[in-house]
């Protein structure tokens, strides 16, 4: 299909502004091939379909399922809940598909796309092994050129494992149990992001990212090619803002890698610097145009990007966004749907779930054990709202879970680390998976390692080791507080004195806040990243959870403000993050219900989130 938003006219189409269903938002071209709709499907329970060869041209599946929504969901059309570790998926791909995907010429590559499949993938064509990927949370791809050279019609079938008592793998608030109890949600199995076809030239870009940096006035570009070239081949680069030019870049190579600086002449006067950078309040997006050249000048490949300009860090108390200091006032998201689960019911729902948070007060988002869809990013990028962004956790800790855990989440750091919106990394929640991390010297090496491998990646922004206690190394001390009552906050963080009493002893969860010595952790910057989790559910059909309890709505709003204005009060805090924007299931402490419909009047939770007193802190 044509990508929406790009005519014909290719110098007028800006990635900035794309429609939102593109789903690689940083690397864009012209047209795409989305295979999401109907497929046949079946659960294997028996695990008997590689024996029977349900890969094979001939074996049909009896089930439609419509993808990319998970079968335990209701807009899947399967809608069982139950325990279902192998399920098999089967579509016909067209000579229409493949033309489609923007394929011109025979040398033209094709790429098979995957957003995420929970959690072990194996895929064929035609009954031809095309490859398997491993990872629920991550995409992955094969090119696939060579099986569909010839012929009309490609069958194409998917393989996904995804056993419910392996807690081993990575999977976030996935329930191991049956059905869902306390905070933990139905299973999320199989395809549950967009499935896609791409055709590109042979010599083609295949990845890039972006690393801003603000006292320089630059960015940097990390470009990578599919191949290396036999000739000498020119990276040039177009950056501009609101449709209009910034600056042009170029260098020629042989390389299938790229590093390339590009200056940006607006930001040498010092005085003016701050019209081209990212915020919140002024999410401005720098587009890219990347282009490359052979030596007679002609384009050989062409993407659009976008790129934020900002710099972020914690020093001495404060959260500093572009060297300023920024307070966060955040609420935790769990990115679940009821009729969709962890898959977004419909691209627009990405946009509307990023302007409820910032229509509700918030500036921030702390996106809970799940990696979400990248079109969320795009639109949190494109609307202004600070991401941290998390891993979903594995619960053992075994040679296994590192090797899992560490593998996805340095494909998490790849694939997002060029969103200016994520401003945070946050490995490891509650030392899931590193139950024992306060005594264990392997489990807190494994926090330590993560923490530095994160670094080593993108040292550009402020790390979480193990968010909310037992904290090996950080670039911020965030806490985990569930006091119901504003007088209690109050006394937790009134003063410096109140929160070094709680790292000297026990934190409010009863755990140690910061494992390493205290010489180690001195000037940090503190935010309570969980707080509040009230629960008024009424109407609800269903036995609630949450951390404390009104009936009412005159309650709740006194319940909600209390909490907030205590947390507001503090002069030692640098934001906090409110647990949750909506009900989950039977973890009705959002903001929202389920299906988004705010508990008060919008204008009074916002409000009560902003708050007045932020003691000089930058809101």
């Amino acid at each position: 299909m044509d990508l929406s938003g790009a005519p014909g006219d290719a110098v007028s189409f800006r990635a900035s502004t794309q429609s939102g269903e593109y789903p690689r938002p940083q690397l864009v071209r012209q047209q795409w091939r989305s295979l999401c709709g109907e497929w046949s499907f079946d659960h294997d329970d028996a695990d008997a379909g590689l024996d029977l060869k349900w890969f094979s041209t001939e074996h049909l599946l009896s089930r439609t399922i419509t993808v990319p929504f998970p079968p335990e969901s209701a807009l899947s059309g399967i809608a069982d809940t139950r325990y279902h570790p192998i399920i098999w998926y089967r579509r016909t791909m067209t000579r229409e598909d493949i033309r489609s995907s923007g394929r011109t010429c025979t040398d033209d590559r094709v790429f098979l796309h995957f957003g995420a499949v929970d959690y072990y993938a194996t895929v064929w064509i035609n009954g031809h092994l095309v490859g398997t990927h491993e990872g629920g949370q991550t995409p992955f791809s094969f090119d696939i050129t060579g099986h569909v050279a010839e012929g009309t019609d490609f069958t194409l079938v998917v393989r996904a494992q995804d056993d419910p008592h392996d807690v081993s793998q990575p999977r976030g608030k996935q329930d191991w149990q049956e059905e869902p109890h306390s905070i933990w949600y139905h299973r999320t199995s199989g395809i549950w992001q967009t499935v896609w076809l791409e055709s590109v030239p042979a010599i083609s870009i295949s990845a890039l990212t972006w690393e801003p940096n603000v006292p320089s006035g630059s960015a940097q570009l990390d470009l990578k090619m599919f191949q290396r070239t036999r000739e000498t081949v020119t990276v040039r680069v177009d950056l501009s803002i609101a449709g209009h030019h910034l600056s042009t870049h170029q260098v020629s190579t042989a390389e299938p890698r790229v590093r390339l600086t590009c200056d940006l002449a607006n930001q040498a006067n010092g005085q003016a610097y701050q019209s081209l950078l990212w915020s919140p309040e002024h999410p401005r997006l720098i587009d890219a145009r990347v282009s490359l050249l052979n030596a007679a000048g002609d384009v050989l490949d062409e993407v659009w990007s976008y790129l934020g300009l900002r710099s972020t860090r914690a020093e001495r108390g404060h959260f500093l966004l572009n060297d300023r200091p920024y307070y966060i006032r955040s609420v935790l998201e769990q990115g679940y749907w009821p009729e969709s689960f962890l898959a977004a019911p419909d691209a627009k729902a990405l946009q509307t779930e990023v302007q409820l948070i910032k229509d509700l007060g918030f500036n921030a988002a702390r996106l809970h054990e799940k990696v979400e869809d990248p079109r969320f990013l795009y639109w949190a990028d494109r609307l202004g709202l600070l991401i941290w962004a998390e891993m979903g956790s594995a619960f053992e800790f075994s040679a296994t879970s590192v090797e899992r855990v560490t593998r996805e989440w340095l494909s998490v750091i790849e694939r997002d680390r060029s969103h200016p919106c994520i401003v945070t990394w946050v490995p490891l929640n509650e030392s899931w998976g590193v139950q024992h991390v306060a005594h264990n010297r392997a489990q807190l090496h494994f926090v330590q390692a993560l923490y530095h491998l994160t670094k080593a990646l993108d040292g550009s922004r402020p790390v979480i080791s193990n968010d909310g206690w037992e904290h090996a190394e950080s670039d911020l001390l965030t806490i985990h507080d569930y006091a119901s009552t504003g007088e209690a906050l109050i006394s937790h963080y009134e003063d410096a004195q109140s929160i070094q009493t709680m790292v000297d002893g026990l934190g409010p969860a009863g755990r140690r806040l910061i494992l390493l010595p205290a010489g180690e952790q001195q000037n940090q910057t503190v935010i309570v990243s969980e707080f509040g989790g009230v629960t008024y559910a009424p109407d609800s059909p269903i036995k609630t959870w949450g951390y404390s309890t009104v009936e009412s709505a005159e309650d709740y709003a006194h319940r909600l403000r209390e909490l907030f204005s205590a947390l507001h009060q503090s002069p030692v805090l640098a934001g906090f993050c409110y647990t949750q924007l909506t009900d989950t299931l039977q973890e009705a402490n959002g903001l929202t219900d389920e299906n988004r419909i705010p508990k008060l009047p919008i204008a009074e939770i916002r409000e009560i989130v902003m708050g007045h007193n932020h003691q000089g802190k930058s809101v």
